[in-house]
């Protein structure tokens, strides 16, 4: 087992690509926490139809030790105070998954000021606000990981005003925190997913979800899953030399011009 024994918080944990994350650390003998502002899961009008249970539910039937922690990841209180209860309950902490965002669609005419604060807030504050209260905890492990969840968004226009500018500040967040905690041994490392058949791509429609599917050169749609094993990856010693990095798994979709 590549994880076996860590102590991992994935924010956001309770559907799609953080659920996958769970799972696949889960698999690999992490006792996870499950970090959300709610324990069900979303179900989508086009994926993640039938998913029901709880992910700590499945996290325990695959034999490994798991936690559900209710939080807003964008609240201060609420981010030190889960950081807090899980080095309570498990000790310590080893690797933090900052996957927690939300996308809320429209133009720079669309979109109110108030969502535009909402969608940074939760995918580029709340990031530092779990790294800041992490890290302390992070520099006492023997084997400290960040990995923070961005998109293929990061790097061009037409994610919005808000969503694919907040990605492209996890970057570079990224990359800063990596300089910064190196010396400690931690190390900093995102994931840039493409399209992943999760509940939050329910404000698509049919012929929108098609048109990603023709335009990925490897035949199929991304599954959490894949996420979860490049999460995996990164968090393992396999990955010990790598950091700063922003590693994009999306079926090939940043390999075409044009």
């Amino acid at each position: 087992m590549l994880l076996k024994d860590r102590v991992a918080v994935i924010t956001g944990g309770s559907s799609g690509i953080g659920r996958g994350i769970c799972l696949e650390f889960a698999r690999e003998g992490a006792r996870v926490v499950v970090a959300d502002v709610q324990e069900a899961p979303k179900r989508g009008k086009y994926h993640e139809q039938e998913t029901a249970t709880p992910t700590v539910t499945e996290v325990k039937k695959l034999g490994a030790k798991g936690l559900f922690v209710p939080v807003d990841i964008s609240d201060e209180a609420g981010v030190r105070g889960l950081v807090e209860r899980t080095v309570q309950h498990f000790g310590g902490l080893d690797i933090l998954v900052n996957n927690a965002g939300i996308h809320i669609p429209g133009s720079s005419q669309e979109l109110s000021v108030a969502d535009w604060d909402r969608v940074v807030g939760l995918n580029l504050r709340g990031i530092f606000l779990a790294t800041k209260f992490a890290v302390p905890h992070l520099k006492r492990s023997k084997i400290g990981r960040i990995i923070n969840i961005a998109s293929i968004h990061a790097f061009g226009g037409g994610g919005g005003p808000a969503y694919a500018p907040a990605k492209a500040g996890v970057v570079n967040l990224t990359r800063d925190t990596a300089v910064e905690l190196g010396r400690d041994n931690i190390t900093v490392n995102a994931i840039c997913p493409g399209y992943i058949e999760t509940a939050i791509q329910d404000y698509l429609t049919p012929e929108q979800i098609e048109a990603c599917r023709s335009r990925t050169p490897l035949p199929r749609l991304g599954l959490p899953k894949d996420i979860g094993r490049a999460s995996v990856f990164l968090a393992s010693e396999d990955a010990g030399w790598i950091t700063g990095v922003a590693l994009t798994v999306d079926g090939g979709w940043r390999a075409r011009v044009g």
